[in-house]
C-alpha cells in the first residue's frame, strides 16, 4: 500500500508516474530505511521539510547501487503528484538550493517541453555550488548552472532515463518559444550605445587672446570665418555618421555571420542527433532480434527434450513388451510335458487316433467264457436286453 502511486495522480506521458524511475531503481528505492523511515506518509506540504535537509544530489552508489535521498523524494514525488504551483515554488526558491534542484528534476521528468523550458532557463543564472555523489559513493562539487544544463542537454540524469524533449530552436521556429534572451545583451545593448554616443570632437576656436586680436578685423572676413568653421562641422559629422554606417555594417556583417555559423552548428547538432537515433534504433532492434533469436533456440530445445522424452518412453514401452513376449514364449517352451515324438502324435488325424483306440481296446476285452460275463448276459436276456460287448 505504502509504494502505490496516488489513485487521484493523473498518467504522465501516457504511463504511470512512478513508471518514470526504472523498475530495478524503484524496487531499491522501496528497499532502503530511508523510503521505509522517512518516506512514509509524507504530503506535499511535508515533503518540503525533508527536501530542506537534503545536501547532495545523486542518483544511485555503491556495489549495490544504493539510491541517494534525493533520488528517493524525487519517487516520493512522483508518487504524490503535487500540484504545478508547488512545484513551481520549488524552483522559485532561492533560500535552498537543493529545493530548487528538486523541483527542477521532477518538471523535467513530468512537465511540458514549454514549461521545462520557460522555467528551467532562468535557473542558468544560479552559479551556486551543490555536492553530487559519484557511481563509487565519492562526492564532486557541481553548480546548479550544469546541472540545468545537464537536464536540458542529456538523456539521463542521476540513473533514470529522461523523457526526450524537442531542441529549442524547433521550438522557436513553430512559434512554440520566443528567442532565449541573455542576462548579458542589456550590458552589451548599453556599451553600444555607449560607444555610439560618444563625445564629438572639439573644434579649434580662437582663444581669447587671438579673439581679442582679430577683434578689430572687418565683418566679411568674421562671415568667412564662419563659413569655414560651419564646414567644418558638417565635414566632422558626415566623416562621423560615416564611420557610424561603417560600424552598424561590419556588426551586421559579423550578426550575419554568426547566424550562419549558428544555422551551421544546429544542422551539425540534428545529424549527430539523427545518427544518435539511428545507432539507438539500430541497437534496439538488434536486441530485439536477440531475444526473438533466443526465444525461438529456448522453443527449439524445449520441443526437442520434449520429442527425446517421447522417443525414450516408446523405446521403454517397446522394450518391455518384447520382454514380455520373450516370457511367454519361454514359459510355454519350458513348461510342456510332451516331447517332440508326442506333439508328432497331436498332429495326426483324429480318425487314425481312433483306429488305435479300437486296436488297444479289441486287446483288451473281457471274455466270452467268464462265469460273470455268462450269468449277466443271461440276466439281460431274460429281461430282453442284448448281451454285453
Amino acid at each position: 500500500m505504502a509504494n502505490r502511486t496516488d489513485p487521484l495522480a493523473r498518467s504522465v506521458h501516457g504511463t504511470n508516474p512512478q513508471n518514470l524511475i526504472e523498475k530495478i531503481v524503484r524496487s531499491k528505492i522501496y528497499q532502503t530505511t530511508y523510503w521505509k523511515g522517512e518516506c512514509f506518509g509524507l504530503t506535499a506540504e511535508t515533503l518540503v521539510d525533508k527536501a530542506m535537509e537534503l545536501d547532495h544530489t545523486g542518483g544511485t552508489h555503491g556495489g549495490n547501487r544504493r539510491p541517494t535521498p534525493f533520488l528517493c523524494l524525487a519517487l516520493k514525488m512522483l508518487q504524490i503528484q503535487p500540484d504545478k504551483d508547488i512545484v513551481v515554488e520549488f524552483i522559485k526558491n532561492e533560500d535552498y538550493k537543493y529545493v530548487r534542484v528538486l523541483g527542477a528534476f521532477y518538471l523535467r521528468l513530468t512537465g511540458t517541453i514549454a514549461d521545462v523550458y520557460q522555467y528551467l532557463e532562468p535557473l542558468y543564472n544560479d552559479y551556486r555550488k551543490i555536492r553530487q555523489k559519484l557511481n563509487d559513493g565519492k562526492f564532486t562539487l557541481t553548480h546548479v548552472d550544469e546541472f540545468i544544463d545537464e537536464l536540458l542537454t542529456k538523456d539521463y540524469c542521476c540513473d533514470t532515463a529522461l523523457p526526450r524533449i524537442q531542441k529549442r530552436w524547433v521550438l522557436e521556429a513553430s512559434g512554440t518559444l520566443e528567442p532565449r534572451r541573455s542576462a548579458l545583451e542589456d550590458d552589451f545593448e548599453e556599451e553600444e550605445e555607449d560607444k555610439e554616443d560618444g563625445q564629438p570632437m572639439d573644434v579649434d576656436e580662437p582663444n581669447t587672446r587671438e579673439k581679442e586680436h582679430h577683434r578689430g578685423r572687418s565683418p566679411a572676413k568674421e562671415r568667412d570665418r564662419e563659413r569655414d568653421r560651419d564646414r567644418k562641422h558638417e565635414r566632422h559629422h558626415r566623416e562621423r555618421d560615416h564611420d557610424r554606417d561603417r560600424d552598424y555594417d561590419r556588426d551586421h556583417g559579423r550578426g550575419r555571420d554568426r547566424d550562419r555559423d549558428r544555422g551551421r552548428e544546429r544542422d551539425r547538432e540534428r545529424d549527430r542527433d539523427r545518427d544518435r537515433h539511428r545507432i539507438r534504433d539500430d541497437d534496439y532492434s538488434r536486441d530485439r532480434d536477440r531475444e526473438r533469436d533466443g526465444r525461438e533456440r529456448e522453443r527449439r530445445d524445449r520441443d526437442r527434450g520434449r520429442h527425446r522424452s517421447r522417443s525414450r518412453s516408446r523405446d521403454r514401452r517397446d522394450r518391455d513388451r518384447e520382454d514380455g513376449e520373450h516370457r511367454r514364449r519361454r514359459g510355454r517352451g519350458s513348461g510342456s510335458p510332451r516331447g517332440p515324438a508326442e506333439d508328432d502324435g497331436l498332429r495326426e488325424d483324429p480318425k487314425k487316433r481312433k483306429e488305435k483306440k479300437e486296436k488297444k481296446g479289441g486287446g483288451n476285452g473281457p471274455d466270452p467264457n467268464d462265469p460273470e460275463i455268462i450269468a449277466m448276459n443271461k440276466l439281460r436276456a431274460s429281461m430282453g436286453m442284448g448281451p454285453l460287448k
